[in-house]
């Protein structure tokens, strides 16, 4: 049994953006999230630090609120992000008076803009589309999200909170109608365990009303489906978006050594449950081309899909759109809306804007329960962001020159060495390498863990003592995973390259007649 101030529900960017303002308070603070951190919405995004000038014409409230955000994450979490800046532009087939429109946005919800000639743009980013009409500068960057989470749980445990990976609540403890704490269980094991909290956050985004349902009440979360594809380099070093009204494909995102071209937004009834359709890839390709010539001939390198929640109050009827629901958050104070106590919603937003709700969802509980202790994680740079340096492409390969002769490298693409993962596996105490995937990038790049995973397979045999069938297990699961996104993508460079790593797995290794991962839930 743990006893706790703060239980919060949900390990994407609120929910530990929650935990660490609270525990920041001083508050005792404990999360669960029912895989890994990063597993859901947060870890499958395009990585774009909003400027807030993708809402500036429909959604204001949205842009005001990235816009103040960029300024704070910028100052906090420095480390986490590379200042590339941002573009919008006009290509053909766009009308260039939204040029005007969008100025005027930017002018009343205070996101900063300039707008420059045609031929500057192209000097800037000599791969777009020599006929765009209006270009628009804005502090848009880019942003891993991986990295930040990371950053937020590293500085919640040192303050005191604990974070625990793989629960699953089964269900809220209620003591009349006020909610004190949850029953959760180790999905691992299937052990269960209670949580006695003072009192609960639901941060599950997409999932925010399942879990406020256990609690007999109706949050009405809809589920937006958008998918991005990764290609295979940096097309653009700015994040460029088309210089119109939000829509799919419309925006491209330099991250790391690749840049991502999202997205789409569909209504789905599951947020567990969807599809990537061929028509979906097809259409993002081409828009693609539409922004950079020559696009599909790029090597597209890995499709992926993030369910976004969306809050819709019922009293405002049925939505067609997704896109017609607003990306600003809601906190949802069911003491006063529902007459249930001690528990809190906090849904919808943007990546760009987690402190800031973790930061009201905090004031509310605080006031809820008699407590004057003010938020400071304005004001608090994340681990390895408090020299306010941004990050920069070069740093890992730096880092690795300073040890090449003294670390053997594992992932070449991502330039992870032995120590690294071997200290993660330690911190960790997992066994699946699709954890420390969204931990270090492991098997993200450009072979999407061809010549690297059956290495750390290798390293979580040798150094963490398990067996040979866990470590083909946590192999044979990679592989799986990183399957789902190479599959609708076979094709060219991409086909040759899924071509050689069955040779490598299955040819060389027989992946397939390992054995099974029943023997290894047997030892």
């Amino acid at each position: 049994m743990i006893s706790t101030e703060i239980l919060v529900i949900g390990g994407g960017s609120t929910g530990l953006g929650v935990v660490r303002d609270a525990a920041l308070r001083g508050l005792r603070a404990v999360l669960v999230e029912k895989g890994d951190l990063a597993n859901g919405t947060t870890g499958r995004f395009h990585g774009l630090l909003h400027s807030g000038g993708r809402y500036v014409v429909k959604d204001p409230v949205s842009a005001r609120e990235c816009s103040a955000e960029n300024r704070v994450l910028r100052r906090i979490a420095a480390d986490c992000i590379e200042d590339t800046g941002g573009l919008f532009v006009a290509v053909p087939g766009d009308d260039p008076a939204y040029g005007d429109e969008f100025m005027r946005g930017c002018q009343a919800t205070g996101v900063p803009a300039e707008e420059i000639t045609p031929a500057e743009a192209l000097r800037r980013e000599p791969r777009l589309n020599p006929k765009i009409s209006r270009a628009f500068i804005v502090p848009d960057a880019a942003m891993d999200s991986f990295k930040t989470l990371w950053a937020n749980a590293r500085d919640a445990q040192a303050h005191g909170a604990q974070i625990l990976t793989y629960h699953r609540v089964q269900r809220l403890l209620m003591n009349g109608q006020a909610v004190t704490g949850a029953v959760v269980q180790d999905v691992r094991t299937g052990e269960e365990q209670t949580i006695n909290a003072d009192f609960t956050v639901n941060a599950a985004g997409a999932w925010a009303g399942q879990i406020a349902a256990l609690a007999g009440l109706s949050v009405n979360v809809l589920s937006g489906k958008g998918i991005m594809i990764a290609m295979n380099h940096r097309l653009v070093q700015m994040c460029v978006n088309r210089l119109k009204r939000p829509a799919d494909g419309d925006i491209l995102v330099p991250i790391r050594t690749v840049c991502v071209i999202g997205t789409t937004d569909v209504r789905v009834p599951d947020p567990d449950e969807y599809e990537i359709e061929a028509r979906e890839v097809q259409f993002m390709l081409d828009e693609g081309e539409k922004l950079v010539p020559g696009f599909r001939q790029a090597r597209a390198l890995r499709v992926w899909a993030g369910v976004r929640p969306l809050y819709q109050p019922a009293q405002q009827g049925e939505v067609r759109d997704t896109r017609d629901v607003s990306r600003t958050y809601t906190l949802l104070d069911h003491p006063e809306r529902d007459g249930v106590q001690n528990f809190v919603t906090i849904t919808g937003g943007k990546f760009t804007t987690y402190r800031a709700m973790a930061e009201v969802t905090m004031d509310s509980v605080c006031r809820h329960l008699g407590t004057a202790r003010p938020s400071t994680t304005a004001n608090t740079p994340l681990p390895d962001s408090q020299d306010g340096h941004y990050y920069w492409l070069g740093a890992r390969l730096a880092q690795r020159e300073e040890n090449l002769h003294r670390d053997q490298t594992l992932c070449e693409c991502e330039l992870i060495g032995r120590r690294r993962l071997e200290s993660a596996f330690q911190q960790r105490g997992t066994t699946s390498l699709d954890d420390m995937r969204r931990q270090l990038r492991l098997g993200m790049g450009p072979c999407q863990g061809g010549f690297c995973i059956y290495r750390a397979a290798g390293v979580l045999h040798e150094a963490q003592a398990h067996s040979a069938i866990v470590a083909n297990t946590a192999l044979c699961n990679f592989l799986q995973e990183r399957w789902k996104g190479v599959a609708p993508l076979l094709w060219g460079d991409q086909l040759r390259q899924a071509r050689l790593d069955d040779w490598i797995f299955q040819g060389l290794l027989d992946v397939e007649h390992l054995p099974p991962a029943s023997q290894a839930e047997a030892q």
